[in-house]
């Protein structure tokens, strides 16, 4: 077994390049689709897992350019709804490109993600909230089909938190219409 011996005394100096959050990059990445055009993003951290939300993107029509630390992400040519899945499989955030998918083109297709060390963890919530948002969603064999002539606005609370589920709820829903019977204000003045 390999240890570290520290010897204080000696002062500690240098410097350290810090990179993007993975949690946080990841629902950016995915936030692409719903712009259906260029981004370019900074600091994403050049890791497995974004790696692998690039490759996802340029599988459905994206194009994705990296160079000098930025990353051009352009989504206006995307012309496949169905996230593979052998590239679902390897990585469990890949599900929140549904929510984008579906938010932006009313339509996605998946399997249920894998890649998780935790073990299995169900995406029943993401699933749920998606049909109160009025989303229908068809499983059959492992393959999750969401569609939706409309999308519209809801108040959710989630049955226990979910980042992952909420995530994926905001991305189907942003460019929602409003559900005027349950978005009433308060007024201060």
């Amino acid at each position: 077994m390999s240890s570290y011996i520290i010897e204080g005394g000696k002062r500690l100096e240098g410097t350290v390049k810090i990179s993007g959050s993975k949690n946080s990059s990841l629902p950016i990445i995915a936030a692409t689709i719903l712009n259906a055009g260029k981004t370019t993003l900074y600091n994403v951290p050049n890791i497995q897992d974004t790696q692998m939300m690039f490759k996802i993107l340029e599988t459905i029509g994206a194009k994705v350019e990296k160079k000098n630390g930025k990353i051009k992400i352009d989504t206006s040519k995307i012309e496949k709804f169905e996230i593979p899945e052998d590239l679902m499989h390897k990585m469990r955030s890949s599900v929140i490109l549904a929510g984008a998918l579906i938010g932006k083109y009313k339509q996605a297709i998946f399997s249920y993600p894998g890649g998780c060390d935790i073990g299995a963890r169900p995406i029943d919530l993401h699933l749920k909230n998606f049909e109160r948002l009025g989303i229908q969603v068809n499983q059959n064999h492992g393959s999750i089909e969401c569609s939706a002539e409309k999308i519209t606005g809801e108040k959710i609370d989630l049955d226990f938190p979910s980042v992952g589920a909420t995530e994926n709820i905001i991305l189907a829903s942003v460019l929602a219409e409003r559900n005027n019977n349950n978005n009433k204000c308060s007024k201060r003045t």
